[in-house]
């Protein structure tokens, strides 16, 4: 795992404060991808009367759709057919991402992650209140599949086919996904 460029790289976009960023090796069992993986603190505050709604309406905004309300799965998996966003609606999380040897993230309400497709992550522990939204850029369908070696070839050459989505799910065209990741519209 390396941290990509972030905030105070000289003559570079610089993200926005409160913006991490994780670039994950292939491990043999889950493929991962080089496009940086998205962690914005507190981009989204939670609605007092139903914490999700205003994930759910960004998301939309910016085109990313086939939202869900839940939680997160306790093993590790990941998406060979879109990338994913995910908003920490209320709780909070510790999260690995990367696989079984990535990087631990501890996650609260109002975060949101941005996950690459291939990009393994797992449920590492939480609060009782955790409440999370999930979408995909224009509603793709996602596939889940689990860190199995007889998967990963078939998933490499699916996920080299997904394109990069035309909006960052918070701040839409002008938000840092746009400039984070190489070729986004």
């Amino acid at each position: 795992m390396t941290h990509a460029k972030g905030y105070g790289v000289a003559h570079a976009y610089n993200a926005p404060l409160g913006t991490e960023t994780y670039v994950f090796q292939d491990d043999g069992l889950i493929p991962n991808n080089t496009l940086p993986l998205i962690v914005r603190r507190g981009a989204v505050p939670p609605s007092a009367s139903d914490p999700a709604k205003a994930f759910e309406a960004t998301f939309r905004k910016n085109g990313w759709t086939n939202s869900w309300r839940n939680g997160i799965f306790d093993y590790h998996h990941y998406h060979p057919d879109s990338h994913e966003v995910l908003g920490i609606a209320a709780g909070s999380a510790t999260v690995r991402f990367g696989g079984e040897n990535g990087e631990t993230v501890a996650v609260t309400a109002g975060d949101v992650v941005v996950i690459p497709a291939g990009v393994g992550h797992a449920l590492i522990g939480s609060g009782d209140t955790l409440l999370v939204v999930g979408a995909y850029p224009e509603g793709r369908d996602h596939g889940i599949l689990r860190d199995d070696p007889h998967a990963i070839a078939g998933a490499r050459k699916r996920i080299a086919l997904v394109p990069l989505p035309d909006a960052d799910p918070v701040d839409g065209a002008d938000g840092p996904l746009m400039k984070l990741w190489p070729g986004a519209q």
